[in-house]
């Protein structure tokens, strides 16, 4: 009989394990803030990013509670026990983690749609911006425009395999811990953001400068981490 595969675990998913263990002895006491994200990712020896998405899992799992504007708190035990998921959450990439790849991908891409993109890819990227404008004026987050935007400059490249990759990454967002992270830190001041940083990029790649549009999507992505990447303690529902 074949051994079964192992599936590697990611990251993040291994410091929530530690961390339920240390909730789960007690070391954490239910009712109890947990230390500082830098305090953790020092004592554990990994990143604040991969600290925050470990914190967001366990948030979904039911094990802590992110109170906006003072941190993350052990939840009763009892309580914990009732809603932890029978089943583990599903594989997902780290949201900040993700980002990142996106990073390194979504600049070539956007430095490539400089030099080839039609009128017709330029016409789709600012139908997706003005979509987005459309939504966050009325309250709702501009997920559609968002990905028509990104998926706009990747079409303009003329590749497929860079058009499934893109679109892999962007669809990776509606995994329980990115949704959860997006809850708490997505809010329309950071839409209108994002979008300011859109109209960067979509000029560049107007003026056929594709390292302006390479620079552009790095701001974009790295703000976008930035906005994820807030304190617990200074974000407002």
């Amino acid at each position: 009989m074949p051994l079964p595969t192992i599936e590697p675990q990611r990251l993040y998913r291994q410091i929530a394990e530690q961390l339920r263990l240390r909730m789960g002895q007690s070391e954490f006491a239910a009712g109890s803030r947990l230390p500082a994200e830098r305090d953790l990712a020092k004592q554990l020896g990994v990143s604040r990013p991969t600290v925050r998405e470990a914190l967001i899992a366990l948030e979904v799992e039911g094990w802590v509670e992110v109170r906006s504007g003072s941190g993350v708190y052990v939840r009763e035990r009892a309580v914990s026990q009732r809603t932890v998921p029978t089943d583990p959450l599903p594989p997902e990439w780290g949201p900040l983690e993700l980002i990142r790849a996106r990073r390194v991908v979504e600049g070539e891409t956007a430095a490539l749609a400089a030099i080839q993109a039609k009128r017709r890819d330029i016409a789709a990227m600012r139908q997706a911006i003005d979509s987005m404008a459309q939504d966050s004026e009325q309250g709702l987050a501009p997920l559609a425009g968002d990905r028509a935007f990104h998926t706009a400059i990747v079409q303009a490249c003329g590749n497929g395999v860079l058009v499934e990759t893109v679109q892999t990454f962007w669809d990776s967002r509606h995994g329980p811990v990115h949704e959860r992270l997006g809850g708490h830190f997505e809010t329309v001041p950071s839409w209108r953001a994002a979008m300011q940083e859109h109209e960067a990029v979509l000029a560049a790649i107007r003026s056929r400068d594709p390292a302006a549009a390479r620079d552009a999507m790095h701001c974009h992505m790295d703000k976008s981490h930035a906005r994820f990447s807030a304190s617990w303690r200074r974000t407002r529902k």
